[in-house]
């Protein structure tokens, strides 16, 4: 079997996002949110159309937005976003739809009261957070300097970092573990590993992944996808070469003048300006202002 690369727009959206997933994306959700526990116990998959085909900034980034039901009959909305490569402006657009979410709720004459939790949970393909060394960041409201719970922390920011979940197949435990390995390596497997098979939501989700049960289509719209995101990865890398490259040069050039002018600074009580620039290669206007120091 060949299995869809789930961090594709397209495919995210088909396993995670479409009519069929409800099962899927609950225990998805369960994993990342709420430790595997049976929290959430009802959703409803607001945008459950498939992404048109659109080249372009969007098609490095999608959402899915849902809302669930936990066992305390709390409602909240949740949107998950699988973003794929770091563009600017990517954590305010993060903040921005949820704070956007978060006021749609409302309409005139609403009270502030009716407002519901919104989680925006984000599995980044890159490292946002070096500095930190765990898996799964999560952002709430606090005062500066004591640090203490804003008493009201309806907007939840999540951020799971893909480069940071390192476990072999034979290391998974948690459910948590098993979506996580799905996401980063079902590309490449050629069967379902049975210790994954168990979990039948996760089971779902190689099934919907496999190409076999795709139209050309859809396989088209992926390929087209991922030579898109390696494309722009491609762009970013021999930018930060080229700039690499630059930054060299420009340091051999700046370490020459200093060492020129340096030699030139002790030849001033020796030689004449002409005899000076003959020798260190500078120019009589260098040589002039040096004097004039």
């Amino acid at each position: 079997m060949r299995f869809i690369n789930p961090k594709t727009d397209y495919a995210f959206k088909k396993i995670f996002g479409s009519e069929q997933s409800h099962d899927i994306l609950i225990s998805f959700l369960n994993a990342m949110l709420y430790e595997g526990n049976d929290t959430i116990i009802e959703i409803e998959i607001l945008n459950p159309h498939l992404t048109p085909r659109i080249r372009g900034y969007k098609d490095t980034y999608l959402d899915i937005k849902a809302t669930i039901s936990d066992r305390d009959r709390q409602n909240s909305t949740v949107i998950i976003e699988m973003q794929v490569l770091n563009v600017e402006g990517f954590e305010k657009r993060i903040l921005y739809n949820a704070a956007k979410t978060y006021t749609n709720q409302l309409a005139i004459g609403d009270e502030y009261s009716d407002l519901q939790p919104v989680i925006a949970l984000t599995i980044a393909d890159f490292e946002m957070f070096p500095e930190l060394d765990q898996l799964i960041s999560r952002f709430i409201l606090k005062e500066k300097t004591y640090l203490t719970d804003y008493p009201i922390y309806d907007i939840e920011l999540v951020f799971i970092e893909l480069p940071k979940f390192q476990k072999q197949l034979v290391e998974l435990e948690t459910l948590a573990d098993k979506w996580l390995y799905f996401l980063k390596t079902a590309r490449k497997l050629e069967s379902v590993p049975p210790s994954m098979e168990s979990v039948p939501e996760i089971k779902q989700a190689f099934a919907i992944a496999n190409q076999a049960n795709l139209s050309s289509e859809e396989i088209d719209e992926l390929e087209h996808q991922e030579i898109f995101i390696q494309d722009q990865r491609n762009v970013v890398k021999k930018a930060l070469n080229q700039g690499i490259e630059l930054g060299i040069e420009q340091g051999i050039e700046q370490g020459k003048l200093e060492t020129q002018l340096a030699i030139a600074q002790q030849l001033l009580d020796v030689l004449d300006d002409a005899a000076i620039s003959r020798t260190t290669g500078l120019s009589i206007e260098q040589i002039a202002r040096l004097r004039s120091l």
